[in-house]
C-alpha cells in the first residue's frame, strides 16, 4: 500500500489545500491528513475545530484519514509507516523552503516528498491570507472548503 502523510496546521483547510489532496489520491492508495500540533504557535482555530474542519470535508473518502501529530513529521511517517509525504508548491520561495525540508528528511529518515503544482487559479490561497480575511469580517467562502464555518 502506498500511504503519504499529507502534513500542516490547516490553520484553516483551504481549497488549495484540497486541490493538492484531491489530486494526490490518484498516485497513493490512503492520504494521511496529519495535523502538527505545536505548542509555539498561536492558531485561530482550535485543534478540535481544525480536525472537525477536515473530518466534514473528506468524510466520503475513506482513502482519506485525520490524525494530529507532535514533533518530526519523518518520525510520525515512521511510526505509522508512510512512505512518502506529500506536499503543495505554490511559488518559487514555497519549493526553496519545502525542497530544504524535504533533503532533511530523507536524510533523517530515507522517506520521500512529493510534490504537486497548485492548479490554475489557487496559487495565491494560504491558510493565512484566509485568516485575514476572516478577521477583518471578509467573505472567506471561495477560499476554503464549506466545512469551514467561523462562529461569531
Amino acid at each position: 500500500m502506498k500511504r503519504a502523510v499529507f502534513p500542516g496546521s490547516f490553520d484553516p483547510i483551504t481549497i488549495g489545500h484540497y486541490d493538492i489532496i484531491t489530486r494526490g489520491l490518484t498516485l497513493f492508495d490512503e492520504i494521511i491528513l496529519a495535523v502538527g500540533v505545536n505548542a509555539e504557535k498561536k492558531y485561530m482555530f482550535t485543534l478540535e475545530e481544525r480536525r472537525t474542519f477536515i473530518e466534514e470535508t473528506f468524510k466520503d473518502e475513506p482513502r482519506i484519514k485525520v490524525d494530529t501529530y507532535k514533533g518530526l513529521t519523518v518520525n510520525y511517517c515512521k511510526e505509522i509507516n508512510a512512505d512518502f509525504i506529500l506536499r503543495g508548491l505554490r511559488n518559487p520561495a514555497d519549493f526553496e523552503f519545502e525542497k530544504a525540508i524535504a533533503h532533511t528528511n530523507r536524510k533523517l529518515e530515507k522517506i520521500e516528498t512529493i510534490f504537486l503544482l497548485t492548479s490554475s487559479g489557487k496559487s495565491f490561497i494560504s491558510s493565512s491570507i484566509v485568516r485575514d480575511i476572516i478577521r477583518n469580517n471578509g467573505d472567506y467562502s471561495g477560499f476554503v472548503p464549506d466545512s469551514v464555518i467561523v462562529k461569531s
